[in-house]
């Protein structure tokens, strides 16, 4: 399995590039890049621009997270998966929901895929449960009769069983996931809100301190830094949260 934690404030961000053209995300890749780890590409860019998206990020010597969420047969997925590792995406995700044999059937693929070309095996998470999701949605709407902490730890415990590297959920279930899946399996974190950003159409939001204090990896940030008038600003703020909730929690030790 690999493990790829984040060694600093900075490489814990993954930036959402959530917009509709090249030119927008090339502009804010030359802008963030040395204030982020990772850019996620994700549809809303990935259909407009393709792979001409993911090889301009590493181009510019940043990172991909390619939020794929892919939820198909197993040999399709594995096969698709399998063109992510070939085009170099460091991160990508899958639909836990898709069944442990869709999971590992790509794990095993992207592996060999990668030791066949020579290329670093990619990081590859489980989606759990979408952030716009609340509890009444999983009962009423999905027919799972279990509080989401619950779901998304059985969910997580496959993910693990299926050699995923780690999964994409809500720091408000991270305790959960620790409990089955331990200290080393990878938390990634969607719907960082910090205090001063709008919720938009999130429900499971969380601030960057909540993130840190539940023992989340990665956070993924959009909208707030997007946005906002001055990105920088804004990124460095998310920044400074970080490494303040990491000195808080130091000094409690």
């Amino acid at each position: 399995m690999v493990v790829k934690k984040p060694q600093n404030a900075v490489e814990r961000i993954i930036l959402a590039l959530d917009v509709d053209t090249l030119e927008e995300a090339r502009g804010l890749v030359v802008q963030l890049k040395d204030y982020v780890g990772y850019f996620k590409v994700g549809l809303q860019l990935y259909t407009a621009c393709g792979y001409d998206s993911v090889k301009m990020i590493h181009d510019m010597g940043a990172k991909v997270f390619f939020d794929a969420k892919f939820h198909d047969i197993p040999n399709t997925v594995a096969r698709a998966s399998a063109n992510l590792v070939k085009n170099d995406v460091d991160f990508f995700d899958l639909h836990i929901k898709g069944g442990s044999k869709m999971l590992s059937t790509t794990c095993r693929l992207c592996r060999e895929v990668a030791k066949k070309y020579d290329k670093p095996a990619p990081t590859i998470l489980g989606v759990t449960l979408l952030s716009s999701f609340g509890q009444k949605t999983l009962n009423q709407e999905l027919n799972v009769n279990m509080n989401i902490d619950e779901y998304v730890s059985r969910l997580a415990k496959v993910a693990l069983e299926s050699k995923l590297d780690g999964v994409v959920a809500s720091a408000s279930e991270v305790g959960a996931i620790r409990r089955v899946c331990g200290d080393e399996f990878i938390i990634v974190c969607p719907a960082i809100r910090p205090t001063w950003s709008v919720v938009d159409d999130q429900v499971r939001v969380v601030t960057p301190t909540d993130a840190i204090e539940a023992g989340v990896d990665y956070m993924v940030v959009g909208r707030p830094v997007i946005s906002a008038k001055d990105r920088i600003e804004a990124i460095t703020l998310i920044i400074d949260e970080i490494e303040e909730a990491k000195e808080t929690i130091k000094e409690r030790l």
